[in-house]
């Protein structure tokens, strides 16, 4: 019975331990990691004072509790169920999620890897580097942010599959090292388990290196319920802990504070897939795909006097913006050796529909990648770009004199406000160029893939509840700003009607272009499936 008392001592001094001080009112908490001396709180505010002091330390924090204001892993981790495999794994995912979490946080969590990640080819994924890293912005708070960016080297440690997380924390945030779950591979696809952690002593030479195993050098940011491993915490001569209460007050970080632009991302969910959000959907498709059957047959067997009040009346939002001095007016009915090149922004395979909706001409469209499939079905004539510039320029003038084109000189889509690099080709061929600034809105699916069927995107775009399309037709460029009658150069034209587009839409212009986007987020340079 003598052990008893000191067990009970243990417990309270435990308790005090890990107890904030009633007192203490800051958003981090400090307590000093001294061998030698008991631990001590402090009161702390922020790291901004200290700047140039840590802006040589090196940070040891856990991801999740130190940068997501949310806590919860689910919508993380329901993208890799219906990106990676499809709508009956997702759906299979939200009908066992409660009974999930009645095994505990541990076991919960490699039950969801499993459920996720069983079946998936690891070759293929590519969802950690170009689906999740939007979510995970989306959800990262500015204090957290604050008090990561301010540090010199950065590692940061994971519950989640290192997979999910490296893209989001290298690409987008600087961190140096990522220590989190590996998962097991066998004949190249993963089996949903979890491999055996690594040894501390190998991880710590990995991330610390030599000189910081004999002093405690590095700075550890970790929450209540996620502390850092103890032998990572051993090198920390400051620990800060962040109470789940105060993340309800973080403020999310704003776009414009992003340490990478998030220009290009993948996955078919415009919404963050919460459970609750997740259920509506599901109930929504069945009534979303009757609705999408009524549009898309609307849309191309009936003409548009008939088919945009059924259009609208099912949901769909059109605004169209013309200038009052329009050249389409005067040139309705008027007989023109070579036809009006409409140049727009490319937000979906929509675009030219929706182009010829707002002129109500008829007109032709060239594009990349487009499936034979939508090639069929398209209700325009649609010539598809080979990529060699004489026998593209050749298609292009024969489409032109026979009447009105429709061109997106991005080559691909973008579905964030940015414009990529536009292709000076049309800039030779036309006399009369009229830029079209488009946008789009929607809340439940993106009408756009870079690794996925093509010939689903207007499927797609067609199946959100109020799909919203601005077709804004700019003023005709002048004589002087073409190559024919102002001796402009043809990449003069291409940024001038780039930089018309985007002062119209607010977006910025980029030189990026489309391989940039397919080597980021599909590892090609746009081949892409087929139907």
């Amino acid at each position: 019975m003598a052990g008893k008392p000191n067990s009970q001592n243990a417990l309270s001094f435990l308790h005090k331990l890990l107890r904030r001080p009633e007192n203490l009112p800051s958003k981090l908490w400090k307590t000093s990691n001294a061998h030698a001396s008991p631990l001590k709180y402090q009161k702390y505010t922020s790291f901004a004072h200290r700047a140039e002091e840590l802006s040589n330390q090196t940070l040891i924090f856990h991801s999740e509790a130190t940068l997501l204001k949310s806590s919860s892993l689910f919508p993380y981790f329901m993208l890799v169920a219906i990106e990676g495999g499809g709508l009956l794994r997702a759906l299979i995912f939200l009908l066992l999620y409660p009974f999930v979490c009645l095994f505990g946080e541990e076991l919960g969590l490699k039950i969801q890897i499993f459920l996720c990640f069983f079946g998936l080819k690891k070759e293929s994924f590519r969802i950690g580097a170009s689906v999740l890293p939007k979510l995970f912005l989306q959800d990262v708070g500015v204090e957290g942010f604050d008090g990561v960016m301010i540090c010199g080297r950065k590692v940061a440690v994971s519950d989640l599959p290192r997979i999910m997380v490296e893209g989001f924390l290298k690409d987008y945030l600087g961190v140096d090292i990522v220590v989190g779950r590996e998962l097991k591979v066998v004949c190249g696809y993963y089996v949903g388990l979890v491999e055996e952690k690594k040894s501390h002593g190998i991880v710590l030479d990995e991330i610390l290196g030599e000189d910081m195993k004999t002093s405690s050098a590095a700075i550890g940011i970790c929450s209540y319920k996620k502390f850092l491993d103890q032998h990572l915490l051993a090198h920390c001569k400051e620990v800060y802990l962040v109470s789940k209460a105060e993340k309800r007050t973080w403020h999310i970080l704003p776009r414009e504070k992003y340490p990478k632009a998030l220009i290009f991302h993948d996955g078919r969910l415009a919404f963050r897939p919460t459970l609750l959000d997740m259920l509506a959907m599901f109930m929504w498709i069945p009534l979303g795909i009757f609705l999408f059957l009524i549009r898309i047959t609307s849309g191309i067997y009936l003409p548009h006097s008939m088919s945009s009040p059924i259009l609208a009346f099912s949901g769909t939002i059109t605004t169209i913006s013309r200038p009052n001095s329009s050249i389409i007016a005067s040139t309705k009915n008027e007989k023109r050796p070579k036809g009006i090149v409409y140049v727009c922004n490319h937000r979906t395979l929509l675009d030219p529909l929706y182009v010829q909706l707002a002129i109500d001409k008829p007109v032709s469209t060239v594009t990349y990648s487009i499936s034979k499939f939508t090639e069929l079905v398209a209700p325009i004539r649609t010539f598809r770009l080979t990529r060699d510039r004489e026998k593209d320029g050749m298609a292009m003038k024969k489409l032109l004199s026979h009447g009105d084109l429709v061109v997106c000189p991005e080559g691909t889509t973008c579905r964030e406000p940015y414009l990529l690099r536009f292709s000076p080709l049309f800039a030779e061929l036309a006399d009369d160029i009229v830029p079209v600034a488009i946008d789009v809105q929607v809340s439940m699916f993106y009408g756009t893939t870079a690794s996925g069927f093509k010939s689903l995107d207007p499927a797609f775009h067609l199946l959100n509840p109020y799909p919203a399309y601005s077709i804004n037709i700019l003023d005709k460029l002048p004589g002087s700003h073409t190559c024919k009658f102002g001796g402009v150069s043809k990449f003069e034209v291409a940024n001038h009607v780039q930089h018309e587009i985007a002062k119209a839409l607010g977006f910025e212009c980029t030189n990026l272009t489309r391989k940039d986007k397919y080597m980021i987020l599909a590892g090609n340079e746009g081949v892409i499936q087929r139907l």
